[in-house]
């Protein structure tokens, strides 16, 4: 048996997540996920080194922001890496100063892979999981993400449910929080100043995931056109908050 590569301080920081995402070798999963942030929060500097360079880069940041875009709530889901082997994406939200505390993603839902996510910058981050009850709880629409080929964003009528409250989480600026498939949640920052996390995305484990909208809420909530100028903008505005951390 192959012994694994150790990754080194030197790496360009994607290969080094991509060795801690290999683990025993198979698809990572919540263990492996969860390392790879981790060592996000522990190399900090060297994750705010690359992205200087990126942003530094112009081909790489029309590139980036092509795959990335403005969640229709009011923050930006941002594509800094896609890896093949082992299969992961390192994606940055953002989630611009505001007068008003961010809505964050406010419609329940769960995810088709499963993910671990560091707090890079900012007070922190409010979670709140949901289950669906058989009798009673809060009534919600249910969608399908990801049935319609044509339109994968699309999302598709599935009857309707309850949820019922099952978890209250809060992670602190510098924490980490991990989610698996199962889970359906709603995700805000804490207060309404920068707040950035650095998520590791594992592969897709389902073809579908489920959203849920209140009733008389539209189900037409098209993403918004992320520019490399917001992309420009965004991981500056990221660098100037974890520097001004550093100096307090």
């Amino acid at each position: 048996m192959t012994t694994p590569r150790v990754a080194e301080a030197g790496d360009p920081f994607p290969l080094q997540l991509a060795e801690a995402l290999r683990g025993n070798g198979l698809r990572p999963g919540l263990a492996e996920l969860t390392a790879a942030a981790e060592h996000v929060r522990a190399a900090r500097d060297a994750f705010a080194a690359w992205l200087r360079d990126l942003v530094a880069d112009d081909a790489m940041v029309a590139d980036i922001a092509k795959r990335s875009y403005w969640h229709p709530n009011g923050f930006a889901k941002i594509v800094l890496h896609t890896g093949v082997e082992p299969d992961f994406r390192v994606r940055l939200h953002v989630w611009p100063s505001s007068d008003t505390p961010s809505r964050g993603e406010s419609n329940p839902h769960s995810h088709r892979w499963e993910f671990a996510s560091h707090v890079l910058t900012g007070t922190g981050m409010h979670m709140v999981e949901f289950t669906e009850a058989a009798e009673g709880g809060r009534p919600f629409r249910r969608y399908r993400y990801g049935t319609d080929p044509a339109n994968p964003a699309a999302l598709v009528a599935d009857g309707e449910a309850g949820l019922k409250r099952r978890a209250t989480r809060h992670v602190e600026g510098g924490g980490t929080y991990r989610c698996d498939t199962a889970i359906v949640h709603t995700v805000r920052p804490i207060d309404a100043g920068l707040t950035a996390t650095v998520v590791i995305q594992g592969p897709h484990l389902t073809p579908t995931t489920v959203v849920y909208c209140e009733p008389g809420e539209s189900d037409d909530q098209p993403n918004g056109e992320l520019t490399p100028d917001d992309f420009a903008a965004l991981v500056t505005a990221v660098l100037a908050s974890l520097e001004s951390e550093a100096a307090r």
